[in-house]
């Protein structure tokens, strides 16, 4: 038996856990990108929707205001409306929430409003310290004010302007334009989806929130040049043989697809600990803005790399003249893995349509896909004849 049976017989006989761990599996990424770039499309419509609607539930910290915190244990809900309303405070634009404590420590009852004047607040502070039954001291008052959330809002977009330029002048260098394109894509992507989230949700952002989103683009952008790299070493491989690009796309993929998993469920358990321990458990509240941020984060970054980007580059690479009479061809299945070892899956793609649709294969198709089959050991040499 050839050692292309060999292989493909050991491959079926593998678990899918198997076929996973040794990059053989036979997902088709290309084939099915409409199903990715639906869901992506669904989230990113409700994202505007909700936005439009009804905006992000943005934090103190960028529409500038006042917030008192005490302990809850004698004050109620109610109690902390009518002193709001005594002041001339709208109890409809205030935020008032009763934090847990899950660390040892006392309730407490935080109230988060609009900018006020000197004198509303100390009056507050004063009546908040009689209605829960403690000291002025002990009533904890915070002034922030909206040029602050500003200057931070428009830092990141520096920053993200400077750091997509960078990324592209890089990975133009080190790969080509065509995959910065789709690098690029997909990170804006992943930050866009994770807005439409805090959007849908209505989760407050806050500038911790922000530096999360920053952090994820280079997480997503990783991801992505793993993959990237794959699909480069890849199409030298079968540089000399008729195979489109869609195909080496969806093998590539396959093939670090184990790699991407591992590197992503690497970096949601730390965070996704920071969330449940440190956050729920022990009760440290400014912790849950930003491990939220970066846990919805990595999932998308995780998502896009496979989803998104990939096909995407496939789609742009798939114009090129060389590639453009095997755009809508994708292997998959047993053509994806006789791809894996012989290079020959876009010819045997097309013999199996030609048979299906009761047409006869050519010499010239058989003769093609001897052609295009890559040797797994060099040719040996002729025997000279004796004369």
């Amino acid at each position: 038996m050839s050692e292309t049976g060999e292989i493909g017989m050991s491959t079926t006989r593998r678990s899918l856990w198997g076929r996973l761990y040794h990059g053989e599996t036979t997902f088709d990424f290309v084939g099915r990108r409409k199903i990715g770039y639906g869901i992506s499309g669904l989230i990113l419509v409700l994202t505007v929707v909700f936005l439009i609607v009804r905006g992000l539930n943005l934090g103190i910290d960028f529409k500038g205001g006042v917030s008192w915190e005490l302990s809850s244990a004698n004050i109620s809900q109610s109690k902390v409306e009518s002193i709001l309303s005594a002041n001339g405070i709208s109890t409809r634009d205030a935020k008032i929430e009763f934090l847990q404590s899950r660390g040892g420590g006392d309730d407490r009852v935080r109230i988060q409003v609009s900018e006020q004047t000197s004198e509303v607040q100390v009056a507050v502070q004063k009546q908040l310290a009689e209605a829960g039954e403690v000291t002025t001291d002990d009533v904890s008052r915070n002034v922030v004010s909206a040029t602050w959330g500003k200057e931070i809002t428009k830092k990141a977009i520096v920053a993200l302007i400077v750091f997509i330029i960078l990324l592209s002048l890089y990975i133009s260098w080190r790969f080509e334009w065509k995959m910065a394109i789709a690098a690029i894509v997909a990170m804006l992507h992943d930050v866009a989806i994770s807005v439409g989230i805090y959007a849908i949700l209505h989760l407050t952002v806050t500038p911790a929130t922000v530096i999360a989103f920053l952090t994820i683009l280079g997480f997503s952008l990783y991801d992505t040049i793993v993959v990237f790299d794959k699909v480069h070493e890849n199409a030298k491989r079968f540089g000399s043989s008729k195979v489109g690009y869609g195909d080496i796309v969806n093998l590539s993929s396959n093939e670090v697809l184990m790699r991407s998993l591992n590197t992503s469920i690497a970096a949601l358990l730390p965070v996704l600990s920071v969330l449940v321990v440190g956050a729920w458990i022990m009760g440290v509240e400014v912790l849950v803005d930003f491990a939220l941020a970066l846990f919805v984060g990595l999932l998308t970054g995780s998502y896009s790399s496979l989803f998104i980007a990939t096909p995407i580059l496939a789609n742009l690479k798939g114009r090129e003249k060389r590639y453009a009479a095997m755009r809508d061809r994708h292997a998959s299945g047993e053509e994806l893995s006789r791809l894996r070892v012989s290079g020959a899956a876009g010819v045997t793609s097309s013999r199996a349509r030609a048979t299906a649709d009761g047409g006869a294969v050519s010499e010239q198709v058989r003769v093609a896909a001897d052609a295009t089959t890559v040797l797994s050991h060099p040719p040996r040499p002729r025997k000279q004849r004796r004369r």
